[in-house]
Formats: C-alpha cells, structure tokens, sequence
C-alpha cells in the first residue's frame, strides 16, 4: 500500500467519522424547506454488500448530496428487509437461531455502508425483523381485514418443495422458485390473501400519471395486471338444467365455436360426467392433471391433452349442440376455468381440434377473401363469413353488435376482466411476521385486538424443512385465548410473505420512533410522496405493485395524503463480469471489501457511477477501476501542489475580467459546470465524471505556463471540490477544508453557473457533403448562417470535393454542422 493511499484511506476514516458525530445529514421537517425524499430499495441482510448494492446506493447518494447543496431538506434513509427464508435456512444448517444470524449480517452491513459514506440518516435506521416494527405490519394487516381487504380460502397454490413453502404467483418465473430455481408444484391449503384485484382499475389507470417511471417498468405492470375487456356467454346445458359460462374477448367469432373446453379443477365436472360411460377415464385424467403443474399446463409451446366428458352444450348463436372437453390448458384460477374454442381463430384451439378430429369453421375471413382449408388458426381482424345475419361486416362492428344481441337476449353481458390474481400472503415459516388470528371453536376467525400487538414470534423454535410452519410446535405461540369469549383459541401459525414487510417501509421512515401508531400523518404529508426512488427492474411486478397497492389503500383509510408513493423511478442495470451477472456459483464475485482496502470508497464508488450510464448494465474492469483512481490522486496531487500556493488569494469570480489563457480557463471550468449540473439532473453521471476529468486535464496544463493566474486556480478548485461532492465526498471534503473553508462542503450551496464566462466566443463546426464529413472550420458563434455558406464553401478541403459539380442545397445546422448537397 503506497503513503499516498494510506493517506486518502485515513482522510475517508476522518471525515466518516467527523460526518457522523455531527450527524451532517440528519433530517427533520422543516416548514419553510422544499423537501426532497430519496430513496433507494432497502437490503437483505445477506450478511456483505455486493457491487450491485454498492451501484445502487452510490448513484442514490450522488442524488442526495447534490439536492441538499441545491438548497433542499433531503431525507435519506436506510433499513434493512430483514425478516425472509435466508435467515431460517441459516438457523436449519448452522443450529442458530435467525434472529442471531440476521443481526450478525446487519451488522457488517451497516459498517461497510458507513465504510463508503453513503449520507444517511442513521438516526432513521429500521429492521422490518424488530417487534416495534412488525407490530405496525400486523395493525396493518388488521385494517385490511377489517376493510375486507384481507380474507382467507382454501385455494391451489404454487409450493417450493426446496423452500418448502407457497409462493405467490408473481414469485415463479417460467415454472421455477425465483429464489432457489426449483421447480414449482401445486398443493391445496388453507391460505391468507390481500384482495389487490379490488384495485386492479385503478392501479391500471394510476400508471399514466407516473410520468417520472420508466416505460418499460409500467408496460411490464400493464401486463401483469392484464386488463381485458370482453363479453361473459352463457352455454346452457344439452339435456339439462343449467349452463357453462365463459369469458371471452372475440365475441365476433361465437358462430365458429364448435366445442368447450373447462379445467379440470370446474366444479361442473361430476356432474357433467354422471351417468356417462367414459366417466372412470375422465376422472382419472382430471386427477393426473391436477398433479401438474399450472405453470407448465399453461405454457403456449406444450402439447395440450384433453378428454371429451360425454356432455353438450348449446352454442347460443347456432343452436348447435356442442361437445365438452376437459383440457389441461384452461385453468380454474383464470376467467371461468372455462373456454368456448374457437379453433379458426384461436392457435391453442387449433392444434387442439386438430389433435381431437373436432370440427374448424372459418368465421372471419382477411378482407380480401381466402380459398381453399385453413392451415392455421387467423387470429387478425376482417369480413364475417358463417356468421348468420353478420356476414360482410368488419369483425369490429359484429363484436359490438353481438355482445348486443347476447345482452339484449339474456345470454350474456360485457364485462372487464383482469389478468392480476389475489395476492397471497401466507408462508409456512417461522422467520416472518406473524398473521395476528386466532381460532375459535366458538368464535371463528378472531383479530387480535390492537392492544395485543404485537403478537411476538417465540425465542425458541424447531427448525426442519417439514412442510408446515416452525410455529405449529411451538405450544407457547399456538396455544392462546380468544379475545372474544375468553375460550381457548389456536393462533395462526402461518407468518407473512416479506413483500409485506416492504410495501410500507417507506412510509415508516418518514416517523420511525413513533411508538404510537406505525407514522404520524402530518411527517408523511410533509416527505411522501418519494421524489426519487432507485432499485432493480426485477422488482417492476412484485415490489412496486405491491407497494403501490399499499398505499392507495392508506390513501383510502385517510392515513396518507398522496395515492402514490413513488413520483420518479430509476430502475439501474446489473453490474456484469465477462458479460455474465455476478454470482458465487459462476466464481465471479468482487468483493467491495478488498476494492475499497485496495483503492478507497470515492474510488470504488466514481468507477461504478462513471463505467456506464445508470439504467445500463456495467461490465466490471479492473483497469477501469485503475483509471479512476489515478485520477483522484491527480486531484489529490493539484491541491497538495497548489493550495499552499493560493492560500491567502481570492478565487475570481463574477465581474472579475481575465483575458487570454486566463479567460479561456475560466470558461472551460463554467462550461464544465453547466454539463455537470445538467448531467446530474438527468442522471447522465457518467458523463458528468468525464466533463470533471476533462476539466482536470486542462487545469494542468494551465497550470504550467509560467503566468498561470493564483486567482483562476484558487476559483478552480473550490469549484472542483464542490462538483466532485456528489461523486467523492471524502476527497472533496478534505480538499475544501485544506482551502482554509470552515463548513462542511457538503453543506455549501452548489455553485452557480457564470453564463458570461462559459460563452464560447467561437465553435468548430462540422462540413459534409453528401453526408460524408470532408473537413471542419472554426467561425465566431454568432455569424449568420450566409456567411457560414460562404466559408463552408471556399474551404480548400470542400472546394477540391466538389470539383466542379453542381450544389443543389446547403444545409446549416447552427453552431453544429454545414451539410452540402450537391449532384
């Protein structure tokens, strides 16, 4: 380790720990100030930061520290999302309780952040595993259950036979546990929901108005929450009393269903096969298919199976009787867990009819006419053909006029239907929030009352994957008494999903000590909504949503003042090695520890803010990392050298006249300014670095002439310190100090740009012709555009390109470029 690192080490070790003892960003409502709330997605505990962490908060950081020199009152927190499966397998494979191993990890956690100088407000530190927060997560949960909000039902749900666990739907991905990649089966239980469907609409509409998100992000959530808008048909039974409803958005193609399809989950199914011969093989098939899984049943690339139930329907517009099959590709969860299928114009159908004989009649037909069978189901708009009195209309009007006539008869009415499912809440660990029920044999389900909260996870516990919650043999927890007759009772035993825990820490940090109630509504008022919130795309569904859902329901309780918790969003890329995402199992991993021992926090953070821009992914480099760390040091080096020299010299500033060198100087450094600013607002970071290295580059070679103004060089760096703030505190910092200033740099206000000094007086502008760049000419800025013409046409370069021939036009781009066209 070379003298000139320890130096800088020790100099970050300093000023971390004079920032901490004058708590240098602590936070507190104050009326008269524009408040400004940043914040990035809390942690996991996992026990070290990784690159991606370090990513995350450093441009999070950038952002704080720039707002608060801009004169605003910044809130900056940090917690931890403590409470998670991690922690309980930790407990299963080390034998020690979870509690101890998250504490442990929070803790080394908590000091490599401080080791970076992130500009926290530690005061505001929350742990969603600590019973003074979790016992707001359970009141919470009371409210939606009183709102009707929180409800539960024996339902199919995704388990984890790894996690040994259910999992939400949003927590499979293409088959498999998001967490641990196994994959996923079905199981019925007992289980708690949120019902988020109740705000599907208006988690849907509310997207157009968060105009600071990324489109990608809020396309993802329109997805997932699937509006559709169609037509609900009623089938009745061939034979019989009753009918088979369905869902359906192409109520234009009704002629052409020539069969149904249910899942095999309906609860029409017995009754559809009683009496029939094939009865036995139908339930056989519909228990096999029950022990599939959803996912992959519904997957558009898989063979569909299906058995005909011996029982018909009537298809409303024909009058024909129709076939009922059960099919595993329809599911119970989705619509009606029935279909009517199309096979003309449906491609699942299509292969299905195909596989099963059944018949395929064209109902639409592209608008200039089609011979000959079909080789493929057309799902496009065109002319009704088969369709009774809707021939030869576009299939837009015949949509409408047939939900008319299906209205108009009884047999069906439009409705909105949604792709977005009741978000389930219930997990079969022990490391989680408990769900504050209990049961009664008298009672039924019973709220703890508030007063009891909250409702205290046991000190001891057995931990073995077994399929059900640790809790279940824990007698202290389970065995309690009914709030409401005083009976014996059983507690739930089933703990919180962790989403939970997050969709309202947000909320927690603007009044983390109130031991009241979970925040005071005058301290949300004053911070909420978050003006900037940073963290991964991978959260767009589960998280956001979530959170979102969250506090449109507090808007409604009257808890909040904003029905939005996020009004800007920044969704940053991953940090790569060698093209592939950092990972233990790939043996890519870079420590921050052994990057921040070998070269320092400002140059650890400037890499990762300065290798590409925020929302990019950012492959690792070691000699990128080099380069920015030479490039401290040549700061480092230009104040050692020439701070002793302009000690007692005041920088230049407005109103000061230098000329020459001296001037030109002085207008790189303003010019350098406005791109700084500009960049940092648009969260261009990268290039906002790259403007200072270009600055730093010019002042030394300003600084070797011989008649180098004391004066500039004084205004330089203080000006240097004061943009480098954001990005390197510490360095700047100390450089600022060194300049004999008595406040904190990062208490000083951001400097402001000299537009009369950053004018360029002349710019160099491109010349093509026919697009081609043929040579370049520097004019004063403000010529008119003829005698830019003029010289861009006698230029020595351009007249031996030209050579005679004819220009046709002369295209002048001010400032930028000339383009001549010429024949």
């Amino acid at each position: 380790m070379t003298e000139r690192h320890q130096t800088l080490q020790s100099i970050e070790e300093h000023w971390q720990a004079v920032w901490e003892e004058q708590k240098l960003y602590k936070a507190s409502e104050e009326p008269d100030a524009q408040e400004y709330y940043c914040l990035e997605m809390l942690p996991y505990p996992s026990g070290r930061l990784h690159m991606g962490h370090v990513r995350n908060y450093s441009i999070g950081d950038v952002v704080a520290r720039f707002k608060r020199m801009k004169g605003f009152n910044v809130l900056h927190p940090m917690g931890w999302d403590a409470f998670g499966l991690p922690a309980e397998n930790a407990a299963i494979q080390n034998k020690i309780p979870p509690e101890e191993w998250t504490q442990r990890n929070i803790a080394e956690m908590r000091a490599q952040l401080k080791r970076l100088g992130f500009s926290y407000d530690w005061d505001r530190e929350i742990d969603t595993s600590q019973p003074e927060y979790y016992r707001f997560t359970q009141w919470l949960f009371l409210k939606f259950f009183e709102r009707g909000l929180a409800y539960r039902k024996r339902a199919t749900v995704n388990w984890c036979p790894s996690c040994q666990t259910v999992l939400a739907n949003e927590q499979v991905v293409a088959g498999e546990c998001e967490r641990c990649g196994t994959s996923v089966t079905s199981k019925e239980l007992e289980q708690w929901f949120f019902r988020i469907t109740d705000y599907a609409e208006r988690l849907l509409a509310n997207l157009d108005k968060l105009e600071g998100w990324p489109e990608r992000v809020k396309t993802m959530q329109r997805n997932w929450i699937g509006r559709s808008e169609g037509v609900e048909i009623r089938f009745p039974l061939a034979g019989r009393d009753g009918d088979l409803t369905v869902f359906t958005t192409r109520p234009d193609t009704l002629y052409g269903a020539t069969y149904m399809v249910v899942a095999p989950e309906h609860p029409l199914v017995p009754e559809l096969i009683e009496g029939q011969p094939h009865a036995d093989e139908v339930r056989a098939f519909v228990e096999r298919v029950k022990q599939q899984d959803e996912i992959v049943r519904a997957a558009e690339d898989r063979d569909k199976e299906g058995i005909d139930t011996g029982a018909k329907c009537i298809n409303p517009a024909t009058g024909e009787e129709i076939p009922i099959y059960v099919g595993d590709y329809v599911l119970m969860g989705y619509g009606t867990g029935a279909i009517m299928a199309v096979p003309a114009h449906d491609t699942r159908d299509f292969a299905f009819a195909k596989k099963y004989g059944l018949p395929i009649r064209r109902v639409i037909a592209p608008a200039g006419g089609v011979e000959g069978e079909l080789t493929e189901a057309y799902v496009d708009e065109g002319i009704m053909v088969n369709s009774g009195e809707y021939d030869g209309l576009p299939s837009t009007e015949a949509w409408e006029r047939i939900a008319d006539w299906l209205e108009a008869q009884g047999l069906g009415r439009r409705k909105v239907q949604y792709r977005l499912r009741d978000w389930l809440i219930s997990r079969q660990r022990f490391w989680g929030a408990p769900i504050p029920i209990v049961y009664c044999a008298d009672c039924g389900i019973v709220p703890v009352p508030e007063d009891q909260l909250p409702v205290l996870l046991p000190k001891s516990a057995h931990f073995e994957p077994s399929g059900r919650s640790p809790l279940v043999d824990a007698p202290e927890f389970v065995h309690a008494e009914c709030p409401r007759c005083g009976g014996p009772a059983r507690r739930e035993t089933d703990t919180m999903d962790t989403f939970v825990d997050s969709s309202w820490y947000f909320l927690r940090y603007c009044d983390p000590r109130n031991d009241k109630q979970p925040f005071a509504r005058e301290k949300a008022d004053y911070w909420m909504g978050v003006d900037q919130y940073i963290g991964g795309v991978e959260h767009a569904i589960l998280h956001l949503m979530y959170a979102r859902f969250f506090q449109m329901v507090l808007y409604d309780m009257g808890l909040v003042g904003v029905e939005e918790p996020f009004v800007n969003l920044l969704t940053q890329g991953m940090v790569l090695k060698d093209g592939a995402k950092m990972s233990k199992s790939k043996g890519n991993v870079v420590d921050p520890n052994h990057i921040i021992e070998k070269y320092g926090a400002d140059t650890t953070r400037l890499f990762v803010l300065f290798a590409a821009p925020p929302e990019r992914d950012l492959e690792w480099s070691d000699t990128g990392v080099e380069g920015c760390y030479r490039f401290l040091n040549r700061v480092w080096r230009l104040a050692e050298e020439w701070i002793p020299k302009v000690a007692d010299v005041s920088p230049t500033g407005p109103g000061t006249e230098v000329e020459g060198p001296h001037h030109e100087i002085r207008g790189l450094l303003h010019r350098t300014l406005a791109k700084v600013t500009s960049d940092i607002e648009r969260f261009h970071l990268n290039t906002a670095i790259s403007a200072i290295m270009e600055l730093v580059n010019g002042v030394y070679a300003y600084k070797e002439r011989p008649d180098a103004d004391p004066r500039v060089i004084r205004e330089i760096l203080e000006h240097l310190a004061l943009m480098l703030a954001p990005f390197a505190p510490h360095l700047a910092e100390e450089v600022w100090h060194r300049m004999g200033m008595r406040e904190s740099v990062h208490r000083n206000p951001w400097p402001e740009v000299d537009a009369k000094v950053a004018r360029v007086d002349e710019v160099t502008m491109v010349i093509q012709v026919n697009g081609k760049v043929r040579s370049r000419i520097t004019v004063p800025r403000d010529l008119d555009e003829e005698s830019v013409r003029e010289r861009a046409l006698s230029d020595p370069k351009v007249v031996e390109q030209l050579n005679g021939k004819s220009v046709k036009r002369v295209i002048v781009v001010p400032g930028r470029l000339v383009n001549i066209v010429v024949g």
